[in-house]
């Protein structure tokens, strides 16, 4: 099988926000079709008389040349990299109809068990995914760690972000983050580099509060949180993010 997949996606008025550029939510959505396209191409076996399992990403890295506009269309190939002691690095990367790279990113991926929901680790998941490097990929981003941040708000999960596992699919946290700052900054300020840690799934009507401060750059640091279901009441950190601007 071979170990780079390639796929060509039309922008359309969908994945595009009110200035016509490609949302940076759709820049995630395309990585994980073309990821899960391969995943099956590789024919990945995730289901077993003693247990299902699913992926989930836990860490999203992104650099971004330009963002596409409506109607353009654009290739994007994706390729695992060897797999690590705890999860499943994969990058990808598009081009546009003249061959220019538009963005590209870095992703790392882990198992979970459907019933349990916690993480299998790949030496104990019987799944063996082949890796490759170019030498060209972007690093694995770190860690973002929690900060005490100027701003808050509330944000109430619905159904219409739910994905087939179950959960707040990954790619709608970064239309939460761009609701979080207007047009007016927008229209002036692309995005161009966003790191995002995932760090626990979200359920259908679970409240999140969500902390973030304009900085420098300019960019955008927002960390989210929720009420932990230990009496004590303390906050359980959600996802963190760091987003550069033009």
């Amino acid at each position: 099988m071979e170990p780079i997949y390639r796929e060509q996606f039309k922008i359309t008025t969908a994945s595009v926000d009110r200035f016509g550029r490609l949302k940076a939510s759709w820049i995630l959505y395309y990585a994980q079709q073309v990821a899960g396209t391969h995943s099956n191409m590789l024919n990945i076996n995730l289901v077993t008389p003693e247990r299902e399992l699913f992926w989930a990403v836990i860490r999203h890295r992104v650099q971004i040349t330009r963002l596409p506009k409506r109607g353009e269309t654009i290739t994007v190939e994706t390729w695992p990299m060897p797999t690590t002691r705890v999860a499943f690095p994969r990058c990808t990367t598009a081009r546009d109809a003249d061959g220019n790279e538009v963005f590209r990113s870095i992703s790392l991926w882990v198992l979970m068990d459907r019933e349990s929901r916690a993480m299998v680790v790949p030496g104990k998941s019987g799944v063996d995914v082949p890796g490759l490097v170019r030498g060209d990929e972007l690093a694995v981003p770190g860690n973002l760690p929690p900060k005490l941040l100027e701003h808050h708000c509330s944000r109430l999960a619905g159904f219409s972000e739910l994905d087939v596992n179950g959960h707040v699919n990954n790619t709608r946290y970064l239309d939460w983050i761009d609701d979080l700052l207007p047009s007016s900054f927008h229209q002036e300020h692309p995005v161009r580099e966003f790191t995002i840690c995932y760090l626990s799934e979200v359920m259908e009507g679970q409240q999140l509060d969500l902390t973030w401060e304009l900085q420098e750059g300019p960019s955008i640091r927002v960390d989210a949180h929720r009420e932990h279901a230990a009496e004590n009441g303390q906050k359980e950190r959600v996802f963190s993010a760091q987003v550069l601007f033009e």
